[in-house]
């Protein structure tokens, strides 16, 4: 009993082994991730380098998807198809209700709302009545949020003519004069708000009721860029601007891997902390939840920090420790107490095979001490050797065989005790 005992917990232990084998490499963090930028050349996609390439220090690839802009980086991460794991998202172009499985790792920057125009300087937003103006491409949060400041100061219906043009292109239109003003969400890093700062005939328009706009869209924040902060020595800008800008979330889908999640934070981190115009050393990355609730892990990180491995151990490593512990230690704790109770699981099944052969020798006596007729006698020795056929065919481990020849002698026992006799022997000798 002892040695199949041991047989039996090597390989159940095997089994339990390849199981969490199995499960921790079905668990292991994809080798490749796609991240949803906005256009190539744009502020977003240029982020999305840096991520690249602090991602590549820890073995993970991060392909990067240039698309037109925030709603269609929502369209990609809410489609599973589109392989598209994680996406800048500007606040206010969609939320939990209409793009459900989509999560937040928290704010990582302000996307302040641009708007050149050419003219004089300090134009108010009426001067854009009959005017050709760029609101973005479609799939683009700039011009998401662009439509929404024209509805809500009722020129919508009054602008002159709108156009689709990308930042790069609306740029080049607004500087040659073939439209009036453009509608960018972007940051101040940008190479085309640099550019056009800069630009001859080329102004900045300031919200005047930027308070007014951020109690219609909480999504929004009032910011301002300061007088001269583009140029000192000409004064450029004249006077402070203010402005308006959403933040920008790292969305992700919300079954992607949480070591990748947390991976995806710490890039974040060394990307978004820094100081600039807008932000202070240290903002960003933050726990702020805009428009998708922030994931599970990016409340543990923004509360705790990285996982305890993750700052030791390469990531890798870190990870297929951290998953070996999450299965292998509840295995142990079960396997405990299991091994424990097996061995006498195990006697008491093979034991319980040889009492129902006994159970069975006890109801044939008592029949023959019952029925003591001829006919009843040789009923019960045909049942007596159908039982001992199947005691001598029953499969037990070599430890059991003494149990097994007892109770073949002790059927053989109640055979010679009722041997076939006249019931008349039988009552004269006196037995039942």
């Amino acid at each position: 009993m002892q040695k199949n005992w041991r047989q039996i917990s090597i390989l159940a232990a095997l089994a339990l082994i390849l199981a969490g084998a199995v499960f921790i490499s079905l668990t292991l963090p994809p080798r490749t991730i796609v991240m949803a930028t906005g256009p190539k050349g744009g502020a977003n996609y240029e982020l999305g380098e840096r991520y690249r390439e602090i991602l590549a220090k820890s073995g993970v690839t991060l392909e990067l998807r240039p698309t037109s802009g925030s709603v269609e980086n929502l369209e990609l991460l809410r489609d599973p198809s589109s392989g598209v794991g994680v996406a800048f998202v500007q606040g206010g172009v969609g939320d939990k209700a209409e793009f459900p499985g989509i999560e937040s790792l928290g704010v990582v920057a302000y996307e302040p709302l641009w708007l050149f125009y050419r003219g004089e300087t300090g134009a108010k937003l009426q001067w854009l009545a009959g005017r050709r103006i760029s609101i973005g491409p479609e799939g683009s949060g700039s011009r998401a949020l662009a439509l929404d400041i024209l509805t809500t100061t009722r020129l919508k219906g009054i602008v002159g003519e709108t156009f689709d043009y990308a930042p790069a292109l609306a740029a080049e239109k607004l500087m040659s004069g073939d439209i009036d003003a453009a509608f960018i969400v972007t940051s101040w890093e940008s190479p085309v708000v640099q550019t056009l700062l800069k630009a001859k005939g080329v102004e900045l328009g300031d919200f005047t009721r930027a308070d007014a706009l951020v109690a219609l869209y909480p999504f929004l924040n009032k910011l301002t860029l300061p007088a001269g902060v583009v140029d000192l020595l000409t004064n450029r800008p004249p006077a402070d601007v203010t402005m308006l800008a959403p933040m920008a979330s790292l969305a992700v889908r919300g079954d992607l891997n949480s070591a990748v999640q947390f991976l995806l934070l710490t890039a974040a981190t060394a990307v978004h902390s820094g100081p600039g115009i807008f932000q202070k050393a240290g903002e960003f990355p933050a726990a702020e939840s805009i428009d998708f609730p922030l994931s599970g892990d990016a409340q543990r990180f923004f509360k705790s920090g990285r996982p305890f491995l993750q700052q030791y151990l390469p990531f890798w490593l870190a990870t297929l420790a951290e998953r070996a512990i999450l299965v292998f230690v509840p295995l142990i704790a079960l396997m405990y107490p299991l091994f424990r109770v097996f061995p006498s699981l195990y006697h008491w099944l093979m034991q319980s095979k040889i009492e129902r052969l006994y159970a069975e020798m006890r109801a044939i006596e008592a029949t023959m001490q019952n029925d003591a007729r001829e006919t009843g006698v040789k009923r019960s020795n045909a049942e007596l050797d159908l039982l001992e056929l199947r005691a001598s065919r029953l499969n037990l481990p070599a430890a059991y065989d003494s149990a097994l020849y007892t109770l073949r002698w002790h059927i053989a026992l109640l055979r010679d005790r009722f041997k076939l006799v006249s019931p008349s022997d039988m009552a004269r000798s006196g037995e039942p």
